[in-house]
């Protein structure tokens, strides 16, 4: 995964949920439980593309000599 691709998608993420934040009419609750969770799905796919998440969700650390 290149460095420009990952730019590009977040800024595609922010840009798509500014907009739905700001155009789409919804209680202030279910707009910080959309913003937690398009946050919280954003990080995990961060870990899991520089490959500190594997495939079944386990961390990874790097070992220590």
């Amino acid at each position: 995964m290149s460095l420009m691709s990952v730019v590009l998608v977040l800024i595609i993420v922010g840009v798509l949920l500014w907009l739905v934040n700001k155009y789409i009419p919804m209680d202030g609750k279910i707009k910080t439980i959309l913003n937690i969770v398009v946050v919280v799905a954003v990080v995990l796919w961060l870990l899991h593309g520089f490959g500190v998440l594997g495939r079944s969700g386990e961390i990874r650390l790097p070992r220590m000599r």
